[in-house]
């Protein structure tokens, strides 16, 4: 039986076809008070899968985008002390022990930043811009909310400081890369969408200059290189995102120059 600590904890996860990879998260919050997943209509069996397990409570609701999705789960948690993770991110014992006495510390902090561990499939990335990758996981409900103002790669807001956990999560993001290249594509129409809603015009100039400057400075600023074919794989299809943000943004444009003219006089 895995320890408890005083004060409770939810964890929560959005998921989005991730059978095969959900199982493993779950298994390493089991020691959590609460485990809430908010499914995006999964096609792959992901949610028939957490309705099979007695420790998680599971609802779906359609994905409009990352920052509403995660509000949705938040607003369903009924403790205080959240920890909110992605379907492909796993809890290591040493970061569950941190955690639980991180929660149990009295500690003055509303927010904790947790590094991540990128795994290119079974296997560790060690540069390529993803060495220094944190965000905020663990962090108390009172005292957060999710930015409405950002899409995609949400932003924690919250009143008070914060603290770094010591301990590592491991992130297995690269399942393959067709999966990985989705994604990426997936984050750039987002990104594109908060550039059209911030009324952010399309520049073919800034389009082919961030695209290659998003490659050269992973791969070469951010030691890419050192990863070897994984580092060129990963630095290209992040450099795809940035690519799709442009020609999203410039569609978008396009068709609402279109619709104005139809709805004219």
């Amino acid at each position: 039986m895995q320890p408890k600590a005083k004060n409770k904890l939810t964890a929560l996860i959005i998921t989005y076809n991730e059978k095969g990879y959900i199982e493993r998260c779950i298994d390493s919050v089991r020691f959590a008070d609460e485990i809430i997943v908010v499914d995006s209509y999964s096609t792959d069996g992901t949610y028939e899968v957490l309705l099979q397990d007695p420790d998680v409570s599971v609802v779906q609701h359609a994905f409009d985008n990352f920052t509403k999705q995660k509000t949705r789960a938040l607003e369903k948690a009924s403790h205080d002390w959240i920890l909110f993770l992605d379907a492909d991110e796993v809890v290591t014992p040493e970061l569950q022990v941190e955690l639980l006495n991180t929660i149990d510390s009295g500690t003055p902090h509303s927010a904790f930043w947790c590094y991540r561990s990128f795994m290119f499939q079974q296997e560790p990335l060690n540069f390529s811009g993803w060495q220094t990758d944190k965000n905020y996981r663990l962090f108390r409900k009172s005292e957060a909310q999710f930015s409405d103002k950002k899409l995609v790669h949400e932003t924690l807001v919250f009143s008070g400081s914060s603290g770094i956990l010591k301990n590592n999560l491991i992130h297995y993001c690269y399942k393959n890369y067709e999966d990985y290249k989705g994604k990426m594509l997936h984050y750039g129409r987002l990104k594109a969408k908060e550039d059209f809603y911030r009324e952010k015009r399309f520049n073919y100039l800034l389009m082919g200059a961030k695209t290659l400057w998003k490659f050269v400075h992973h791969y070469f600023f951010r030691l890419g290189f050192l990863d070897g074919k994984k580092g060129i794989t990963i630095c290209y299809l992040n450099a795809l995102g940035v690519w799709k943000r442009y020609s999203t943004l410039k569609e978008l444009e396009v068709s609402n120059r279109l619709t104005t003219y139809l709805v004219m006089p």
